[in-house]
């Protein structure tokens, strides 16, 4: 584990060093508390720090200060180290945000199991944030194709259809075009090869397309077959070319499973939204243009 130290007085500083590394930290290590607020603004700083309070530069509770003032989701569990003892200063360095303190000239014994409560510490923030991005993810991702469920798209492309309204008012402009569409005669798939190849077709379908997106396009498994794509600030030959590519690209580009290559196309109704669209209206035209595209005969596009 990486442990900032920043001591100002180089025999305090070297002692710190020797028994830091004596317990298998990692530690990094500065002179001043400017150099160490430096270090802490950095994505990859220590979630563990040790700071004296009295530094040049910046002393340990401005440091405290500028950290807690900070919005992170994993702060550094901050030691205070002072050779103040009385109960006032004491409380001051806690309330100013350090989790502990250490009075110097400290014990090793006693700092060593500071370290490892502020250890533990950092252990059981790192867990719950991660348990905490893996239910977000859960919570808006497709579970068979890690893509976005239902509701994170249409939270999405409700938050865009607004964006669209304000930039009409202002005189922007700004637009978007989705498309919807499903696998033509999936039923055969999963009758003929299986459920489980069912399922490794609609992952390559979602890798195929995943790769020919921009970063701020959109692409969300709605349910079942059914997949929807939103183009952003797409002008009208952009977004044309982009969902024929797609359709093309899925009818090209045989799909591999454990059962073999399986061949498949897909159906796309596209519509394109103004500042007057509401959500429900532009997914029902899409969606009913999707089904002529299925009536002319599948593997197309129709724009509605």
């Amino acid at each position: 584990m990486r442990i900032l130290v920043a001591e100002d007085d180089v025999t305090a500083r070297t002692i710190l060093v020797g028994i830091m590394k004596k317990w298998d930290y990692d530690p990094v290590v500065v002179k001043d508390g400017l150099a160490a607020w430096e270090i802490l603004q950095q994505p990859d700083s220590p979630r563990l720090a040790i700071l004296d309070w009295m530094m040049p530069g910046l002393d340990g509770l401005e440091v405290i200060r500028r950290v807690r003032a900070q919005l992170t989701e994993q702060p550094p569990y901050i030691i205070l180290l002072t050779s103040k003892d009385e109960k006032g200063d004491i409380l001051s360095g806690l309330e100013t945000g350090a989790n502990d303190y250490v009075k110097k000239p400290f014990d090793h014994e006693e700092l060593f199991a500071r370290i490892r409560v502020g250890q533990r510490s950092v252990e059981l923030q790192t867990r719950l944030y991660e348990t905490q991005q893996t239910m977000a993810h859960l919570a808006t991702h497709d579970p068979l194709t890690g893509i976005l469920n239902r509701r994170a798209i249409r939270d999405q492309l409700s938050k865009e259809l607004s964006r669209i309204r304000r930039s009409d008012s202002d005189g922007v402009g700004k637009r978007l075009s989705i498309g919807f569409f499903d696998i033509d005669h999936f039923k055969h798939v999963n009758d003929q090869y299986g459920h489980q190849t069912g399922d490794e077709v609609l992952c390559g379908i979602a890798e195929i397309l995943g790769r020919q997106l921009r970063v701020y396009d959109s692409f969300s498994r709605l349910g079942g077959d059914e997949f929807l794509v939103v183009a952003l600030e797409s002008d009208e030959e952009y977004y044309k070319n982009l969902f024929e590519r797609l359709v093309t690209s899925i009818s090209e580009s045989p799909i591999k499973t454990t059962t073999g290559e399986v061949s498949v196309t897909m159906s796309m109704g596209v519509a394109t939204a103004n500042a007057e669209s509401s959500l429900d209206q532009l997914m029902n035209d899409a969606d009913e243009a999707m089904y002529r595209a299925k009536r002319e005969g599948g593997n197309r596009v129709v724009f509605s």
